[in-house]
């Protein structure tokens, strides 16, 4: 096997290190990083196409072998300082992926593995770790897709996939400009839309079985008025006590999982 050495700040070091934090080099380029055992392995499992592994000099784990002996991709390795401002501290793996970014295009919405799982859509998110952390109960109660919509966080930043623990590989993923792209599609193939809002019916008189479209807000702003105009029904959570809202990921954890409930 063919093996590419870094042992100090190159151009290529340069450009993955880029995909941490610059988004535009990341959508430019198609491609992001992965962090940590289970994101890396949950990629591969789930068919996500890996461009390059990238290995700390000198370092060896019988996952990390499996791994660099079956995976295809460009191997690299590097300098265990430099590996390690590309590792972040996801448990110390030995191994970096660097992951290529699937298309944006709704169609993708119907080749889902999960086909009568509830879409999730999450509305001008500002937290990528709220995204994580929605994907990973969306991964948890059977969605099919997580779609970020609007002006929005990055689902492939870092802390969004490292939020996922993994959960981010099992869905379709898409980033869309706005309500219309998907409204068409939910309602050509037959979805109704249920949105999430501390004003509406409450949750459990709220029917979201069958093919659903669950639309959660922005963290501080809620559904925005494109959303809300589109939707079938708008589902509230209950609360007693003196918090005046839910974290907006907490929320649509609640609601999947009574989709799920609702489902049987």
């Amino acid at each position: 096997m063919n093996e590419l050495r870094i042992t100090r700040e190159n151009a290529r070091f340069q450009q993955w290190e880029a995909l941490l934090t610059n988004r535009s080099k990341r959508h430019r380029n198609r491609e992001f990083l992965v962090q940590g055992v289970r994101p890396i392995t949950r990629a591969v499992e789930e068919g996500w196409t890996v461009r390059a592994l990238l290995r700390a000099d000198g370092t060896t784990s019988t996952w990390a072998d499996d791994l660099w002996a079956s995976d295809e991709g460009e191997r690299v390795v590097v300098s265990p300082d430099l590996h390690a401002r590309l590792s972040g501290k996801e448990d110390g793996a030995e191994l970096v992926a660097v992951v290529e970014m699937p298309e944006d295009g709704v169609e993708r919405l119907s080749d889902s593995s999960r086909p009568y799982g509830p879409i999730v859509v999450f509305d001008r998110p500002t937290s990528p770790g709220n995204i994580g952390t929605l994907a990973r109960s969306a991964d948890a109660f059977g969605a099919s897709a997580l779609v970020v919509t609007g002006h929005a966080a990055d689902p492939y930043d870092p802390q969004a996939v490292r939020a996922s623990t993994g959960s981010l590989f099992a869905l379709t993923v898409l980033r869309v400009p706005g309500p219309g792209p998907v409204v068409e599609w939910a309602q050509a193939h037959g979805y109704r839309i249920i949105g999430t809002d501390e004003e509406g019916s409450a949750l459990a008189d709220v029917d979201l079985s069958g093919r659903v479209v669950l639309v959660v807000g922005n963290e501080t702003h809620g559904l925005s008025s494109g959303w809300r105009a589109v939707c079938d029904d708008v589902a509230s959570i209950s609360m007693v006590g003196s918090a005046s809202s839910l974290n907006a990921a907490v929320a649509g954890s609640i609601i999947l999982h009574e989709a799920l409930r609702q489902r049987g």
